[in-house]
C-alpha cells in the first residue's frame, strides 16, 4: 500500500536535472515534519511542500501505471522523481522495478534519514540540521542555505559526493539568502547554485 499526494508531469525546477521534463510522484507522509503548522518547531522548519491526505494505491502495479499514464505513454525518455517530503519512508525495491519495467529513469529526493534502496538512477540527498544522516553516498548534495548546524562544509562532510549544490531558502529572507548563496558560490566554485525555477514561471 502507498499513500500518494499527487502526481504530474511538470518540469524539475531545481539541482542538477532543472529543466528536464518529469512526473513528480510526491508521497504523503515525513519523518521530520507532521505537516501541521503547530508543528513547526520540529527539525525541518523551512518545508514549503504539502504532502498530507492523498491517495492509497494497493501495490506497486497500480502505482507505476497511474505514474505512466501522467507521462503519456507514448513519449520516450520517461523519468520519474519520487519526493515527498521523505519518500523513503514508502519507496521500495516492487515500486522501483515496475516504473523501470515502464521505462523510466529513477530519481529520488531525500533527507539522507534513511537509507535509500538499490537501482535509483539519481539519489539527490538534502540534509537538515538536526537530523541523524545515514544515507552517506548519492548522486548529488542540495543544500538548504542558511541553516543553523548545517554549514556546506558539514553537510559535505557527511555526504560523499561530487555534485554539490546550495538552495536559498525560501521565506521572508529569500532576497538575502539569495544574495548569500550567490556569495558561496563564487568564493566556493565546486558548489553550484540550485534556484526553485518553478516557483519564478508558475508550476508546480
Amino acid at each position: 500500500m502507498y499513500q500518494v499526494k499527487e502526481i504530474f508531469k511538470t518540469i524539475q525546477g531545481e539541482g542538477f536535472h532543472a529543466g528536464r521534463a518529469a512526473v513528480f510522484c510526491r508521497f504523503s507522509g515525513c519523518n521530520l515534519w507532521s505537516g501541521r503548522e503547530e508543528d513547526r518547531s520540529s527539525t525541518c522548519k523551512f518545508c514549503d511542500t504539502d504532502f498530507r491526505a492523498g491517495v492509497k494505491y494497493e501495490d506497486a502495479g497500480k502505482l507505476s501505471d497511474a505514474i505512466l499514464l501522467a507521462w503519456d505513454e507514448s513519449r520516450p525518455q520517461r523519468f520519474v522523481v519520487f519526493t515527498g517530503e521523505e519518500p523513503l519512508l514508502q519507496l521500495d525495491a516492487a515500486l522501483i522495478d515496475a516504473v523501470h519495467a515502464h521505462g523510466f529513469a529513477v530519481a529520488v529526493e531525500t533527507n539522507g534519514t534513511i537509507s535509500a534502496p538499490a537501482k535509483i538512477q539519481w539519489l539527490c540527498v538534502s540534509p537538515k540540521a538536526g537530523a541523524s544522516i545515514v544515507q552517506r553516498e548519492a548522486d548529488e548534495l542540495k543544500l538548504v542555505y542558511p541553516q543553523d548546524g548545517m554549514s556546506p562544509e558539514y553537510a559535505a562532510s557527511l555526504i560523499a559526493c561530487s555534485r554539490k549544490s546550495i538552495q536559498p531558502m525560501d521565506g521572508p529572507n529569500l532576497d538575502s539568502n539569495t544574495s548569500a548563496a550567490v556569495e558561496f558560490c563564487i568564493a566556493n566554485p565546486h558548489w553550484r547554485l540550485s534556484l526553485q525555477t518553478h516557483k519564478f514561471i508558475g508550476i508546480r
